[in-house]
Formats: structure tokens, sequence, C-alpha cells
């Protein structure tokens, strides 16, 4: 596997339930145990904040900001969060946060204290995760898994989260213009950026997904706990890409923005488009959708997707990102648990996990493990 990157030091101010910490680790894996509430998901959340987007809660940025204790308690003012890391380009600190201020809700990005794009924070690092509240993925609807799957694309693409904006905006946009029975020029105009976008966002994850099947395959193994997963898309923009070179897609897909005005004036939204896309997974081994499948099933094909996810993104990169498991552990029989432990151990990345049984760690000789209460994370002794 590719060198690992790693976070040196963590320091976390007025974030959620810490008005003031810092933690200093190597590399890995690092164990987060505490009583439910204390604070560990807490934890995870602040490093996800060191990639684009809204971290792994996708909250609110104002919400990730440190409440006093005590009933009816409000979070207020700005936050903030640093680590000194070891990545691409070798040590650098980066930071993130929003100010108390009138404007407090727009998020800044420093580099080595300078400013920077959220996107350059990816030239240092990658980060991938996996939560409890992903397990319902299958079961939800599309836009939940649409989502993922672009937390997928971005970390071995890091302009995706740019041009899937840009998509929004242009589809917006559209949808005001038939709303407000803009005049055709208009509309063809906006309907030729709609177009580049959307070939251009759906190549980017077909891609990612052709690539993402490779390294499954590459990697199945029938005595994996995991079971291998069979990905796809289902969207028609993606199969005009999958069919056609890139302008002839665009070509298609604006004759088919055109065609359907009508319909879509009515329905007061764009009814075809990379925006409606879904990903599907299914059960390897059974060819059953996951959405069938056991909760145990389920949440056995999100860690393998996870696990061969982070391996794609060491292969394309150069360097294996860290991995953040919150709260994995806890629900897995002894075996699962050994055969997830040796999975990891094989990735080679710094993996930050948390639980609130120690016990369900026991077989990680090596990790550094660490005792989250309210406000506090102590070294354990």
């Amino acid at each position: 596997m590719p060198p690992a990157a790693r976070i040196l030091k963590l320091q976390l101010t007025r974030f959620r339930s810490y008005a003031a910490a810092q933690v200093s680790v190597g590399a890995g894996p690092i164990v987060l145990t505490g009583p439910n509430g204390a604070g560990k998901t807490n934890v995870l959340e602040a490093i996800s904040f060191l990639s684009p987007g809204r971290g792994l809660r996708r909250a609110q940025l104002p919400d990730a900001a440190y409440a006093e204790a005590g009933e009816g308690a409000q979070a207020s003012g700005g936050w903030a969060v640093s680590a000194l890391v070891d990545g691409a380009l070798g040590e650098a600190r980066l930071g993130t946060g929003i100010d108390g201020g009138p404007d407090g809700v727009q998020r800044r990005f420093r580099i080595e204290g300078e400013a920077a794009s959220s996107s350059a924070f990816l030239d240092h690092l990658k980060v991938v995760w996996l939560t409890p509240e992903m397990d319902g993925l299958f079961l939800g609807p599309p836009s939940d898994r649409r989502r993922y799957l672009d937390r997928l694309v971005l970390a071995v693409d890091s302009a995706h989260g740019t041009r899937v904006n840009a998509l929004e905006r242009a589809l917006r946009s559209r949808n005001r213009l038939l709303e407000e029975n803009g005049a055709p020029r208009f509309l063809d105009a906006v309907e030729h950026e709609t177009a580049e976008l959307a070939v251009a966002v759906a190549a980017a994850r077909l891609e990612t997904v052709e690539r993402l099947a490779a390294e499954i395959a590459a990697h199945r193994d029938e005595a994996s706990p995991f079971p291998h997963a069979e990905i796809t898309l289902d969207g028609a923009v993606e199969r005009l890409v999958a069919e056609h070179r890139a302008a002839v897609a665009e070509d298609r897909y604006r004759a088919l923005l055109a065609d359907n005005r009508p319909r879509d004036r009515a329905a007061g939204r764009t009814l075809e488009g990379p925006h409606l896309t879904d990903f599907l997974v299914s059960h390897g081994v059974k060819r059953l959708p996951a959405a069938r499948c056991s909760t145990g099933e389920q949440k056995s094909l999100m860690i393998g997707l996870t696990l061969s996810h982070a391996r794609l993104v060491a292969a394309m990169g150069g360097l294996t990102p860290v991995l953040l498991l919150d709260d994995v552990a806890a629900y897995l029989d002894a075996a699962r648990r050994a055969g997830l432990f040796e999975a990891l151990a094989r990735l080679g990345a710094q993996v930050w996990m948390t639980g609130a049984d120690p016990a369900a760690f026991a077989a990680l000789e090596a990790a550094e493990r660490f005792i989250v209460s309210p406000g506090r994370i102590v070294r354990d002794a």
C-alpha cells in the first residue's frame, strides 16, 4: 500500500462539546472510548472538517459551535479546528472554522496560516468515514446515495464538488426561467451550460464507479466477513455518457432539455438529469439488492465499500487516506471484529475509531487509546 496520511496533532477551539482540547497521536490506530454523549463523535466530526463539505454530520456550520453546559444550552459564536498533518506535501498546518461576527457562517480555510480554498486541503490529505447514520443508506431516498456517491468521487477528483455545485446553480436558473416563461434564447444559453456540467458530473461519477468496481473485484475474498458489493449507476445522463462521446452526450441531453420544457414547466423542476441519479448496490454473493438484505448484511456491505474506497483513494492518489470509523465495532460479532481489524492492518491507514466499550478493541494491541469525557480527551494510561 502507498504511505499513509497522518494527523499528528489535532486542536479544537469552541467546537461542539469542547471549549478547548488537543490531542497528539502517532500512526494509529487511535481508539476513543467513553460513555454515550461524551463527545467521541465530535472528535471525528472535527477531523472530517479537514475536507470540503459539511462534515460527517452534514451540520449547519453554526451548530458545530461550543454550547455551554446546562439545560437549554445553545451553540453560539465561532469555532475552529486545526491540525498538524503529515500528508502528500509533507508536514503542514491546516485550519478551518467560522468567526463569531455578523458573517460568522462563512467558513474559512487556512494552510500554514494563509487563506486557502477548501479543495486545497485535498492536496494534503483525504479523509474517508463511516458512521452509524450511514447504515440506512440503502433504504433511504436516492438523494442520500447520490450524496454518498459524490463524496466517493470528491476523494479522487478534487474538482467534482465545484462541478456539482455549478450544476445545481444552473438547474435552479433553468427552473426559474421556466417558471417565469423566460425567452427561448435565455433558456438555450442556460441549457447549454447545464448540459456541459451534467455530462462532466456524470462522467466523473461513472469513472469512479467503474474504478471502484474494479478495485472490489481485484480484492474479492470469499472468506472475508464483508461481502463484496456489485455497484452501478441508474441515470439518464450516465447512460448517454457510457454510450457516446462527451460532445454527443451533451448535444443529446441539451435536446432532451429543450423537448422537455413544457413538462418541466408544469412540474416546476427538471425531470431528467444527474441530480436524479441513483447509486445502486447489491450483495455480490447473494445477487440481492442491498435494500433487501438484512440489517447485518447492509452494515457489512457498507464496511466493505468503505475499505474498497479507501484502497481506491490510496491507489489513485499515492497516499492512503485517514479513516474515521464511528462506533463501527459495537454491532459486530467477535469474528467480524477480528476481520475488520485485520483488513485495517492491511490497509495501513491511520484509523480513528470510537466506541463505548473498551473491550470491543481489546484485540487492537498497537492502538493508542484515549478516554473521552465531556470536554476532555485524556490518554489512557
